[in-house]
């Protein structure tokens, strides 16, 4: 295929006159830049350009981005705030426990703490419900007694929580 080609290419070469041979060299030189210019050089500059013009708008909308970024740091560490203490703590726990459909026996200020006090409670809804304040009003739990009943999943519990910011 090779050798058919290249004879092909030889016999039109060889037909031609040195003036046509002279065209058709500066005319195939002449379109191989204008295909390299068209295919790889303009649409690279064509990019720069839309790129330096842009390259400003771009800069300032990270600013602006960064800007926001360290404000909502800012503000996340504020919203933080301070955790409810004693009677404030007791009144949210109590209504916490009711919006969970937990009925504590007994909810107490004891020092910085708040002592609860369940029977036949379940035992996952108050596991659930103890993530839940823990994030919402930043307690931990200081001491916990949990009783298992006979029935699966019950329990009797007396649990003391405090604000995680004692230690």
């Amino acid at each position: 295929m090779k050798a058919e080609l290249a004879q092909s290419w030889a016999g039109f070469w060889a037909q031609r006159t040195e003036r046509e041979k002279m065209l058709l060299t500066w005319g195939g030189a002449v379109l191989g830049v204008v295909i390299a210019w068209s295919v790889l050089w303009s649409p690279a500059q064509d990019g720069r350009a839309h790129l330096r013009e842009s390259l400003p708008t771009m800069q300032l909308k990270l600013a602006q981005m960064t800007a926001q970024a360290n404000e909502a740091r800012q503000l996340s560490a504020a919203a933080q705030g301070v955790a409810p203490t004693g009677g404030a703590l007791k009144d949210a726990l109590t209504a916490s426990l009711n919006d969970h459909g937990l009925a504590p026996t007994q909810v107490q200020v004891i020092g910085n703490a708040v002592q609860i006090q369940m029977k036949n409670a379940s035992f996952p809804a108050w596991t659930s419900w103890v993530d839940d304040v823990r994030k919402q009003f930043k307690v931990q739990v200081a001491e916990a007694h949990v009783t298992a009943l006979k029935e699966d999943g019950q329990v009797d519990l007396t649990a003391s929580l405090q604000p995680s910011t004692v230690k």
